[in-house]
Parts: C-alpha cells; sequence; structure tokens
C-alpha cells in the first residue's frame, strides 16, 4: 500500500504543470497590456494573453510574446476585413507621466507572410514615440473610460 501511495503521489506530480501562457503562445504577456482599452483616436480594444481585438471586427490570434523586446507577433484573423491570415508585429512602450495614457503601440508589420517574417520587421523607434511608428506617432492607449 505504501508503494502505491507512493507511485499515485509522483504521477501528480508528473501529470500537475504549471503554465505561465495560454497554449501555444511563448512567453507571458506584460500584464501593462491586458484588459480593455481606448486609444487616442477613441478605438477600443480588448487584449487577452492570446487574443488583441481591436473593435469591432479586427482580430490578431497572438502566437508569441517578446516582453523584454517589447513587442508580439500574431495571426491575423481570416475574417478581418483585410489582410486575413497574414502577419502582424505589434510594437509597445510604456508611457510615463501622460495621463490617462498607460502605453502606445505600432503595427510595425501587418501583412507579413509568416511569423518571422513579421518578427523581422523592426520599424518601431521608441525613443521618438511621435514619429517613431514608420514616420507616424504610436497609438496611445488608455484604460477603456
Amino acid at each position: 500500500m505504501k508503494k502505491f501511495s507512493w507511485l499515485l503521489i509522483l504521477f501528480l506530480f508528473i501529470g500537475c504543470e504549471t503554465r505561465n501562457t495560454a497554449p501555444g503562445i511563448e512567453e507571458t504577456a506584460p500584464l501593462l497590456l491586458l484588459g480593455q482599452y481606448q486609444d487616442d483616436y477613441g478605438i477600443a480594444y480588448t487584449i487577452e494573453e492570446d487574443v488583441w481585438h481591436q473593435h469591432p471586427d479586427t482580430k490578431y490570434r497572438i502566437v508569441h510574446w517578446f516582453p523584454e523586446a517589447q513587442y508580439l507577433v500574431a495571426q491575423n484573423d481570416s475574417s478581418n476585413p483585410s489582410d486575413g491570415g497574414l502577419w502582424t508585429r505589434i510594437d509597445w512602450l510604456e508611457l510615463t507621466d501622460m495621463p490617462p495614457y498607460k502605453w502606445a503601440f505600432c503595427l510595425s508589420a501587418y501583412n507579413a507572410s509568416s511569423a518571422e517574417e513579421a518578427a523581422k520587421v523592426d520599424i518601431a523607434q521608441r525613443e521618438t514615440p511621435l514619429t517613431g511608428c514608420n514616420g507616424y506617432p504610436f497609438s496611445r492607449m488608455q484604460p477603456k473610460p
């Protein structure tokens, strides 16, 4: 009986795996980005560990978070109004002293042919957020009112 108990404990231990991420996602999403937001153009967003939803009808399925480098790679939903099934890279930066805005993002790539190609696009210039998104400003995000 004692041997059975140890085997049961061993199987339970082996079967228990802690995950910091949703299935298929590398790394963990920064808490700063998760939730419901509105950008400075009035567009609403819901950002979860595995989906970036730009309301009303644009979704990106997040497959890789790169929190140290401050970007993610996602596949465009096939039902998106444009570029369905292609790949996107979204870069972000945290904003300080700019209430109510907490962070900002840049769509560095939005129609790459693969996740690898999207990840290679490196246009975001965080040191100049007013023009650092391929000549345009990063979109500033505030918690949804």
